[in-house]
């Protein structure tokens, strides 16, 4: 059996106040070496999506074909920089685990060889100069299309076992392990939620049309929308919420340490407890988020139109964000909420949730 590389060694700990190793380690001093050692699949994917983005680029400016309303290399950049994100997240996450490390990295392995197949498929048919996804006009595009599907199928399991196996990784305190299992359960939920576009529309289904899916909800594919990102302003977009979900992984984990970051200088948030219950209400108000932008967009409604309706449901998230992050500063130094949160998500499964052993990027605030 090939065997399966050991992540870099951390660097030396020195003892907190309690006596247990506290960890230094910085992104900011990992060289490309050692980066390319945490995953080296996921990382050599990383870096061919690059490749492509810059191949991308060239072409959004160098080939002026149009297909479905944006230049035809707009696909293909976007999904580069996307996979390029996630391949970099998940080789820095598995790198750090203790708990089964060799299954991950072996699910790791399947997402990479998985979002390869689908790339293949996406430049491929861009230099055909056609769709790559819902196409099903001739037996071989129909081919292409439902291969994609297989491949993220099984990037999407792969992806759910690592994100299990983080419940049995605790992070270095509650709030950052809040965080990366909070983040990774969102993001397998953006990926399913990019399922919904594969349905058939009724009109697709009636007419037997050689489109299967769209991302389009109440209008066809490819009519106005946002610079860059391509959004639809004309009816509701499924791609909204499959990406916001999809970059919970690297957005919430952001959050903690901004957080940390403010602790230094600001003594409300120095708590451990503080900083924890405002984590918590940041994941709840992308949770809320996350459900307005797929109800918004199951109900054909454009982003930049919300009605009242959806006016008034944001109003009551920014209502129920705001008194959250009031009642956790007014807490202060009061109870844990560890246990109130659950082991499940916030703390320690199978052991002492503040002696994790994942590496860090920065040192906790005390």
């Amino acid at each position: 059996m090939t065997a399966v590389p050991e992540p870099p060694l951390p660097p030396t700990s020195t003892p907190d106040r309690r006596g247990q190793p506290e960890r230094r380690d910085r992104l900011a001093g990992v060289t490309f070496a050692q980066a390319f050692a945490w995953h080296r699949p996921l990382m050599t994917l990383a870096v061919a999506m690059a490749a492509v983005a810059v191949v991308g680029v060239v072409g959004l400016f160098a080939d002026h074909r149009v297909l479905t309303g944006m230049p035809i290399w707009a696909k293909p950049t976007k999904f580069a920089l996307s996979i390029l994100i996630y391949s970099v997240t998940w080789a820095w996450l598995i790198a750090q685990l203790r708990r089964l490390r060799r299954t991950a990295w072996w699910m790791g392995t399947v997402a990479a060889v998985g979002l390869v197949a689908e790339m293949v498929v996406i430049v491929g048919q861009v230099l055909r100069g056609t769709t790559s996804h819902f196409n099903e006009t001739t037996p071989l595009n129909a081919a292409l299309w439902r291969s994609m599907g297989i491949s993220i199928g099984f990037v999407w399991v792969a992806t759910l076992v690592v994100c299990v196996i983080l419940f049995r990784n605790p992070g270095p305190d509650r709030a950052r392990t809040l965080a990366v299992r909070a983040g990774g359960i969102l993001a397998l939920l953006g990926m399913a939620l990019g399922f919904l576009m594969v349905i058939p529309t009724a009109e697709q289904i009636a007419t037997d049309a050689d489109i299967a899916g769209a991302h389009t909800v109440g209008l066809a594919d490819g009519g106005p929308g946002l610079p860059l990102l391509g959004w639809s302003t004309v009816g509701g977009d499924l791609r909204i919420p499959h990406f916001v979900g999809m970059h919970a992984l690297q957005l919430i984990p952001l959050a903690a340490l901004v957080l940390e970051f403010l602790a230094r200088g600001l003594p409300a948030l120095r708590a451990p407890a503080v900083r924890l219950r405002l984590l918590v209400v940041t994941v709840s108000a992308y949770v809320a988020v996350l459900a307005l932008l797929t109800w918004q967009a199951l109900r054909g409604q454009s982003i930049v139109h919300p009605d009242a309706l959806t006016g008034a449901a944001a109003a009551v998230v920014v209502a129920g964000v705001a008194a959250g992050v009031l009642a956790s500063l007014r807490a202060g130094r009061g109870r844990d909420l560890g246990a109130d949160i659950g082991a499940d998500i916030g703390g320690d499964i199978g052991g002492d949730p503040e002696a994790g052993h994942q590496q860090t990027i920065v040192s906790p605030v005390r």
